[in-house]
């Protein structure tokens, strides 16, 4: 899972600085820190339900306009397990209401 730059488990792989456009004044990085926190929240979620996030993957990138954005790969029967928590989730939220 991605955390953060410098981090154990960062994957700089995939970035290729030319490959993007780059647009004057805005402020990625703000986006990027954003979308960082929020992943390893996420990630801390999830494991704390009991998730097996092996094989899963936590990026944080910052979109075209700056703002931050995670991405979140799962395996299939990961992605089944969290759909399951999804739904207990909202049918309590329902009952709750």
């Amino acid at each position: 899972m991605t955390r953060d730059i410098g981090g154990d488990d960062f994957e700089a792989g995939g970035l290729d600085p030319d490959a993007v456009l780059w647009v004057r004044g805005l402020d990625y990085l703000t986006g990027w820190r954003e979308a960082t926190r929020a992943a390893a929240e996420l990630g801390d979620a999830l494991r704390a339900a009991g998730v097996e996030m092996e094989g899963a993957k936590l990026q944080a990138v910052s979109a075209a306009g700056g703002s931050g954005v995670v991405r979140l790969e799962l395996p299939a029967a990961t992605a089944r397990e969290v759909a399951m928590l999804a739904r207990v989730a909202a049918a309590k939220l329902r009952k709750a209401g």
